[in-house]
């Protein structure tokens, strides 16, 4: 790729771009054309060990004893270099993940801000004085970990690297980073950025490789203090099931199958673009993704037919064509979805997006496809399925809603569309779900909001303070003076 400034088949390890140590390399396809270009290192065990061992020298050989305004100096500087090549960033992540360019540019975008906020932030992260005893004072420091590990997967690579290694960075710790093998471009870009933002050599490790091989390798590592997962429910399992034989603690952000509830007295104009765009965003391959539309029987039949209208007019094209949906990952991906689309045989599609006659006839391209008059329990409603499918299930009362909503094994994000106050603060409480939001869904992204799951959407929580809380342990001092 042309485009690109640094050498994707190498590793960074201890401030070097190093080639592998088993010397492979894993091909780099494009999603909108299905076709070979380029190539990234195959990372495995021995690199992860060398990044492990690099990040635990410099942890130890200063970063730890950085004060934290310069720490905090160094992420706002790599933010400025990071807002300074959005457009360079945006086109990568475009072509490796096939996003529409304006989805990946919002993405850059969040990325410098993640770095700006854990920059301002990294100075405080404050401890607490604690009434005690007489002739005690008593006082908690937060403390990093030492060496974070972070599994970062293929559908938002910037911005879950601002949220997980930035809060790291901020908090004290030193990386080992294992960006996803269907798109580590942008994460290896971002390393680069960070060398020239002055972060010392070490601070940050990039081993790109196969998850079973490099991701493995960092999952069991007994010299990692901290992991941090973003992916499946079984992957983040295993992580968590490998971590737990280093006594590990894991912050795992599993997915969700988010529901939209739509009570008659919702504003439809309002809700409409956010029904639609919360569900087919990164064509649907979002675990915050709005795949499930509850809607009150009074408004059942309007929501249907105006949601069924704006699926047509989607456009659906390769990631540089920027329109409203992009291709899927991989032809792997693009077969899941279709096998999950099949089961949906016996349901009425309401809307379905067409695909273009002059699509590149390799592309990952699934058309968005609306489903109607689906029940609570069907597999469509209750399965993660990671592609632009949303399903539409009506519902008669508020109690049916909250049971319909909680109906699931995730808990990730739902959100509320009704004029009453009293019921958005009742279903605030009522909704299983990491974030709620009423009358609107994502608040822009929301990089200061706490954001994590319930049940089998993980545990921990990234983003604002919460995530430095994560990155660090609390320790506390009692001191007799008498």
């Amino acid at each position: 790729m042309q485009e690109l400034w640094f050498d994707p088949s190498r590793c960074l390890i201890g401030g070097a771009w190093v080639a592998p140590a088993g010397g492979g390399t894993l091909p780099l396809y494009d999603p909108s054309t299905g076709e070979e270009i380029g190539a990234i290192a195959r990372g495995r065990a021995e690199d992860i060990d060398a990044a492990v061992t690099a990040a635990r020298m410099a942890f130890d050989g200063g970063w730890s004893r950085v004060p934290a305004a310069e720490r905090g100096r160094i992420l706002m500087r790599l933010g400025q270099l990071v807002q300074e090549r959005v457009e360079a960033l945006a086109m990568i992540e475009a072509r490796d993940v096939g996003k529409p360019l304006k989805q990946a540019r919002a993405d850059a975008v969040a990325l410098a801000r993640y770095l700006e906020f854990y920059g301002g932030a990294a100075d405080k992260l404050l401890g607490e004085t604690i009434p005690y005893l007489d002739g005690y004072t008593v006082y908690t420091l937060r403390e990093p970990h030492g060496v974070t590990g972070h599994i970062v997967p293929w559908n938002y690579p910037m911005q879950i690297i601002g949220r997980s290694v930035g809060a790291a960075l901020a908090a004290g710790n030193c990386c080992v980073l294992k960006p996803a093998e269907d798109a580590c471009l942008t994460a290896l870009a971002f390393a680069d950025l960070a060398r020239d933002a002055g972060l010392p050599d070490g601070v940050l490790n990039v081993v790109p490789g196969l998850g079973a091989e490099a991701g493995a390798a960092l999952s069991a590592h007994p010299g990692v203090q901290h992991l941090s997962f973003t992916g499946s429910v079984a992957t983040g399992a295993a992580v968590q099931t490998a971590a737990a034989a280093n006594v590990v603690p894991v912050t795992l952000e599993l997915g969700g199958k988010s529901p939209q509830l739509v009570f008659g007295d919702a504003d439809l104009d309002a809700a409409l673009p956010f029904l639609v765009g919360a569900g087919i965003q990164n064509a649907g391959q979002t675990c915050s993704a709005a795949s499930r539309i509850l809607v009150e029987a009074s408004r059942y039949d309007e929501v249907v037919e105006r949601m069924a209208a704006r699926y047509a007019a989607l456009r659906v094209g390769p990631a540089v064509s920027d329109l409203d949906v992009g291709p899927l990952i991989s032809a792997r991906q693009k077969s899941l979805v279709e096998g999950w689309m099949a089961q949906g045989a016996d349901l009425e599609v309401a809307g379905q997006a067409r695909l273009e006659d002059d699509l590149p006839d390799g592309g990952y391209y699934v058309a968005p496809t609306l489903f109607a008059g689906v029940s609570g329990d069907h597999t469509l409603a209750r399965s993660e399925i990671f592609g632009p499918v949303q399903v539409i299930i009506p519902f008669d009362s508020e109690e049916q809603a909250v049971a319909l909503a909680n109906g699931t094994d995730y808990g990730l994000v739902a959100s509320v569309w009704s004029a009453e106050g009293a019921r958005q603060m009742r279903l605030a409480r009522s909704l299983k779900a990491g974030q709620v939001f009423l009358n609107n869904y994502g608040a822009g992204g929301g990089v200061e909001l706490p954001f994590g799951g319930v049940g089998k959407s993980g545990h921990g929580r990234e983003k604002g303070f919460e995530a430095l809380y994560g990155f660090t342990a609390l320790k506390t001092v009692a001191a007799f003076h008498g």
